[in-house]
């Protein structure tokens, strides 16, 4: 597997070799702790909370002038058109790059890279530059017309990036598993393995779990640290499993796929936690900053491609429950509208108002309920994701 040496790892073996020629290994032979995983997890998720702390507060104010979020969005009116969420109005948005810098600074100092970080971090980057630019368009809009870029567009960037990940996977002889067996939670042999039928659903699923990951997390970004709670509890699962696919032994005794390098995912998910903790610090409520489609897009992005990359592509399903239901209701909403406003002249709608947690608020739950209580739905699922490792 093609590999790279993180800067943390450099430094630690350059003093271990200087140090033996000049007789000092005893001393300085516990540098070699920098080669344990769960310590450069540790670095890792430590660094990404520090750089925000440390620098959090300049960016937002120079978000603040550049990305001002100035308009009233359909999430922020009631059913009559009322404004609900006033105060939101001049919140900075485009936080989400401070997520990803700040996760690529870490993850650049603490990872030993590998072509299954490399692939994580392409799906991070492409994500969110796709994301900053429709944030940008947002924020520079004047006069009428659509609003950042069509959501076509954006599917299309998604289903190529989908898909150059998915050809790489399988024409790579290391990891053309990925893609010919498809493996389901509980089971431990792949309900498909080795064909053209299996490689053309294996493909498929790797395209569907960046495209729809990516696009549930932004649908969840709605209100005050919603989105970002649920990414560090979605984080510490796909956390466990990475180092648990990634260690021949624990892989083993829980009869998952063994998968060479997936180590390094387990420092990249200590980085996105921190990188979490982070915003988040920011982000409860009331928020200094939102992450805009620059953060939702890469994070959902990056849980897909992670999850395929540890042969567990329906995970996300489980881990990620919120992300799901939003996902569907803002999905069941629309189709469900103009289904009956085809069929009867009127369109009807499900919810009082999607994605799920609008509807919640409509009910007279407030943001602060609604966001809590997901959070612990977010737990419950998180927990379930966990059980399928043990029932096999």
């Amino acid at each position: 597997m093609v590999g790279g040496v993180g800067m943390i790892t450099i430094i630690s073996h350059y003093l271990q070799e200087l140090a033996k020629i000049y007789g000092w290994e005893d001393l300085f032979s516990w540098l070699r702790i920098f080669d344990y995983v769960s310590v450069r997890a540790a670095g890792a998720a430590l660094t990404s909370f520090g750089l925000f702390i440390l620098f959090g507060k300049y960016i937002i104010n120079w978000l603040k002038i550049i990305a001002p979020e100035d308009y009233i969005s359909e999430g922020n009116r009631d059913q009559k058109g009322e404004v609900i969420n006033n105060k939101k109005i001049g919140t900075p948005t485009m936080g989400g790059l401070m997520i990803v810098g700040f996760l690529d600074v870490s993850a650049m100092f603490w990872t030993v890279w590998n072509e299954l970080l490399l692939l994580t971090v392409l799906s991070l980057l492409v994500l969110a530059g796709l994301g900053f630019y429709d944030d940008y368009k947002k924020v520079t809009h004047r006069g009428e017309g659509p609003r950042g870029i069509g959501e076509y567009t954006k599917l299309a960037v998604q289903i190529l990036l989908g898909v150059a990940i998915m050809a790489y996977l399988f024409i790579n002889p290391r990891l053309s598993f990925l893609v010919e067996e498809v493996m389901v939670p509980c089971f431990k042999e792949p309900i498909f393995s080795i064909g053209l039928f299996s490689s053309v659903i294996g493909g498929i699923i790797v395209v569907l779990a960046i495209i729809g990951s990516s696009n549930a997390v932004n649908l969840t970004d709605g209100l005050d640290g919603l989105a970002i709670g649920c990414t560090l509890i979605c984080g510490i699962v796909f956390l466990i499993i990475t180092y648990l696919t990634g260690r021949v032994d624990y892989a083993e005794y829980l009869n998952l796929t063994y998968v060479e390098g997936a180590c390094e995912l387990t420092v990249f998910c200590a980085a996105l936690l921190g990188a979490s903790l982070g915003f988040l610090w920011y982000n409860c409520h009331p928020a200094q900053v939102t992450m805009g489609d620059t953060g939702s897009l890469a994070i959902g992005g990056a849980f897909g491609i992670m999850a395929v990359l540890v042969h567990q592509p329906f995970i996300i399903i489980i881990a990620g429950g919120v992300f799901v239901l939003e996902f569907f209701s803002s999905a069941l909403q629309r189709y469900f509208y103009k289904a009956t406003r085809i069929s009867t002249g009127t369109g009807k709608r499900i919810f009082k108002k999607a994605p799920l947690h609008h509807h919640f608020q409509e009910l007279g739950w407030k943001e602060t309920q609604v966001v809590t209580r997901f959070y612990i739905l977010g737990i419950i699922f998180a927990v379930l994701a966990l059980i399928t490792l043990k029932i096999r």
